[in-house]
């Protein structure tokens, strides 16, 4: 394992290459790693260890994996010089390994013993600390069989780093490269997420720190709600974002006090938490951090933080610390951020205790960041800027970016229940306005239990007003009890509704640690100076490691930069949702392999031996074609799109009765020069006319330019009937609303006005799917709506592949219904004179 770079040399014109011939800085005790991604003949990994001063090398083709099973082989190939740490770029053809390289991961790397030593014997052991790669790896020499480059194999050794192939691919999660991110260890004077070393104090920072007593009380810092991440987040530092108690602890000699956000002492309330910090013997100072009781998954849990504070059923609370404003007479509050946690590191690392912890700082880009919290059932992440002060307000240096819709409203008053409930039916719940009035905004009657209930209702009984707290509204239940506006509950939902209430909504728990009259709408914001601003993008779903995906980083979509691996894994994301639009009807796929603006490929036949998952249906349900095809599982989900569709139609009825639809649907596609006002009123009005028929209609967006009004059926006619039935219903709303609609499709006729394509419902016609993306610029998806959602609808395409994540607490509810509502026809056909095979 010589440090020559003879081999390296040899190999490379320079003339040609932009690969860098020697040089580089070697980083002494501080030694770098490297992985770049490497799409030559073959797409691999080159895995670098800096050694001797330069960078031992491994060719690994499948990737480093967390799964300690896991044996992946690692080819041992010529030292690179250190230099080639930074080559992210593209190997011209007909040069020695021709094609992109992009740097993966980059970091610190630390030998567990002789580093030397153990590559002479073949079995380096090892700790890495990098943005996608931590905890102990181990390089393994195998036995060689006469290859002209020796065989290694690079195993995850068990410690709290390694997970399940079948849980988490570090490789398929986490594709892109790393480049634009400051150096973990060696660039930022700090290890990532505290796997190895302790970042010293720095003590320039601490002699330039004003000199300070120790003030009495202190307000914390809060973080803003924004619209997405920032556009450079080199310049930020990125933390989980705890479902816990927001806690300042203000330590003082002997005098330890737990101070709550609103500046309530809760020392007492916590004896367990004030022992273990009066045993760390901290310095004095004011910490700042968050309380959380984590459940059996390790995951922090807000109702078990609730229940940590009832004597008869304590739990164990961990406080996660981030920040130190005032430290051993200090002021702190002026010096950057990033010198503050450095400060903290040191002392919490020199007295580690398992209930007082440091909130890791997250080493990837926020948007693999927020995927991975989403992914594992977190709140979301909260980004501070690296030099950022610490100020006792809402500041947009603090930023949090949250997977779903969640917040605090004051409790103005409840229902009674119904049925076998007992205590109340649902909280009746409101935010202020700037005026300090408490207007309504909805109420949530789930996520209760019987603990709960009686709890809520225990101290809701000693609040009762005769009085309504809430502005007038018309939306309130006139049977409703009033209270005191004093109780907080925290409540996550899917959506608020245009008039200002919010929908689906769950409870997670009542706040303790916050005054009523300061809860208002949270609107999150955009970030002031970030114009290339992005929604959080990239909620991404988890990939089975038996999935290849080829030509990952192929851009798919110029306008959202979307790539494939993008679109596979929406597809993993959203496979739950899709699938009930899918089981059991025939399905027609749109294959995009130039991408969106490329050639499609409208599919309904083809051969299912490379699409494990797709399966073809009964040759006898379509007997003059190929069989039709199914898709009724994720894996054959995951296959459609690595075979590169986009879109998923189906059809209106199921295999099972295929001569029998079970479904009509009403494309309403605009003209030239429809307002989208004029959609949202025409899709009013067809479902007006088919409520007169009495039949139901269901909404969602086309993910291009129109609505779909879907109405189920339950199956009696045959496909003639049901298409002419429809086409009766569209000539009757062209014919009493002229202005409006039109019968015919030809765009001269469709200028200003509204096609209802009744088409859709001919024999082996197709819609798209619900939750399929479209081949349209920005993948727009079709989502279903409720109806009182159309009014505060943007466009058809308001819900894409980008920002999904805003609708997954959503899901199919407002379509909960729709299995039980379908109805037959018969009665419809009569409503409107139409006779069955006479049309």
């Amino acid at each position: 394992m010589g440090a020559s770079l003879k081999t390296y040399k040899s190999k490379r014109n320079f003339a040609i290459t932009p690969e860098p011939a020697e040089g580089g800085e070697e980083g002494g005790e501080a030694r770098a790693f490297v992985i770049q991604k490497h799409w030559a003949s073959r797409l691999h990994y080159d895995f670098r260890l800096e050694l001797d001063g330069v960078m031992v090398s491994w060719a690994v083709p499948k990737g480093p994996s967390y799964d300690t099973h896991d044996k992946r082989m690692a080819v041992h190939v010529e030292d690179h010089p250190i230099s080639y740490n930074d080559f992210e770029g593209t190997i011209p053809p007909k040069q020695y390994g021709a094609g992109k390289v992009i740097i993966w991961d980059r970091g610190v790397w630390t030998p567990l013993g002789d580093p030397r030593k153990a590559l002479a014997e073949g079995n380096l052991k090892f700790e890495l600390a990098g943005h996608k790669m931590h905890g102990r790896w181990a390089l393994v020499r195998m036995k060689g069989k006469g290859e002209k480059q020796e065989p290694w194999l690079l195993i995850k050794e068990k410690d709290d780093y390694a997970r399940p192939a079948a849980e988490f691919s570090v490789v398929d999660e986490m594709p892109d490269s790393v480049k634009a991110l400051p150096s973990p260890g060696k660039d930022q004077g700090r290890q990532a997420r505290g796997a190895a070393h302790a970042v010293p104090a720095p003590k320039a920072a601490l002699s330039e720190a004003p000199a300070a007593g120790l003030p009495e009380t202190l307000s914390p810092q809060l973080a803003t709600l924004v619209d997405g991440p920032p556009s450079s987040p080199e310049d930020w530092l990125f933390e989980i974002k705890f479902d816990g108690y927001r806690l300042l602890t203000r330590i003082d000699g002997k005098d330890i006090r737990l101070i709550t956000r609103n500046g309530n002492d809760w020392t007492h309330r916590m004896p367990q938490l004030h022992a273990a910090i009066a045993k760390m013997k901290l310095p004095d100072g004011w910490y700042d951090g968050e309380i959380v009781v984590h459940d059996e998954n390790g995951r922090p849990d807000f109702g078990l933080l609730q229940n940590a504070f009832d004597e008869n059923n304590p739990a164990d609370i961990v406080y996660f610390v981030f920040d130190i404003p005032f430290h051993d007479g200090h002021d702190l509050r002026h010096t950057p951020l990033e010198q503050r946690r450095a400060i903290l590191q040191a002392l919490l690392d020199k007295k580690p205790s398992d209930t007082v912890r440091l909130s890791a700082a997250l080493d990837a880009g926020p948007q693999e960041m927020i995927a991975a919290a989403c992914s594992m059932g977190l709140e979301g992440i909260i980004g501070k800027r690296r030099d950022s002060i610490y100020t006792a307000r809402r500041s947009g240096s603090w930023i949090k970016l949250k997977c779903g819709q969640r917040q605090e409203f004051v409790i103005g008053g409840y229902t009674d229940p119904q049925g076998s409930r007992s205590g109340f039916g649902s909280l009746l719940l409101g935010t202020y306005d700037k005026d300090g009035r408490l207007h309504y905004a909805g109420n949530v009657g789930s996520g209760f239990n019987a603990g709960t209930l009686q709890d809520i209702k225990a101290k809701m009984d000693k609040l009762a007003a005769d009085k309504n707290p809430f502005a007038p509204s018309r939306e309130i239940d006139k049977k409703a009890h009033w209270l005191k506006p004093t109780l907080v509950a925290e409540v996550s939902f899917g959506e608020w509704t245009h008039s200002g209430s919010i929908r689906h909504a769950v409870f997670k728990g009542l706040r303790k640690d916050k005054k009523a009259d300061a809860i208002v709408r949270e609107v999150p914001a955009h970030l002031k100076g970030e114009t290339d601003m992005q929604t959080a993008s990239t909620v991404q779903g988890k990939l089975p490691a038996s999935l290849k995906v080829t030509n990952p980083d192929r851009v798919i979509d110029k306008e959202s930069g979307a790539t494939k691996i993008t679109l596979v894994r929406y597809y993993a994301l959203v496979g739950a949702l899709i699938l009930p639009h899918l089981k059991g009807r025939p399905v027609s796929l749109v294959r995009a392999p130039a991408g969106v603006g490329g050639e499609l490929f409208f599919q309904k036949h083809a051969e299912t031996n490379k699409l494990p998952g797709v399966k073809q249906l009964d040759p006898a349900l379509d007997p003059d074609h190929p069989p039709m095809l199914e898709i009724s599982s994720e894996q054959g989900l995951l296959s459609a799109a690595q075979w590169n569709v986009v879109e998923l139609h189906t059809q209106n009825a199921n295999a099972s009765s295929y001569e029998k639809p079970n479904r009509m649907v009403f494309d309403l596609d605009p003209g030239k020069g429809v307002s989208w006002t004029q959609m949202q009123e025409a899709a009013q009005l067809m479902h007006a006319f088919l409520d007169q028929l009495g039949l139901p209609a269901f909404l969602k967006t086309s993910g291009g330019k129109g609505l779909h009004v879907v109405v189920p059926v339950k199956p009696g006619y045959g496909w003639d009937d049901v298409k002419d039935f429809s086409q009766a219903i569209v000539a009757h709303m062209a014919e009493h609303l002229p202005e409006r609609f039109v019968l015919k499709s030809g765009p001269r006729n469709r200028v200003g006005k509204i096609f209802i394509d009744y088409l859709r419902n001919g024999r082996g016609a197709t819609t798209v799917a619900a939750w399929s993306a479209r081949s349209r610029p920005g993948l727009g998806i079709s989502v279903p709506l409720a109806w009182d959602e159309l009014d505060g609808l943007h466009g058809a395409d308001q819900w894409t592949v980008a920002n999904v994540h805003t609708r997954l607490d959503v899901g199919n509810a407002p379509w909960d219904d729709y299995a039980k509502s379908a109805k037959g026809l018969a009665a419809a056909m009569r409503a409107m004179g139409f006779k069955p095979g006479k049309a």
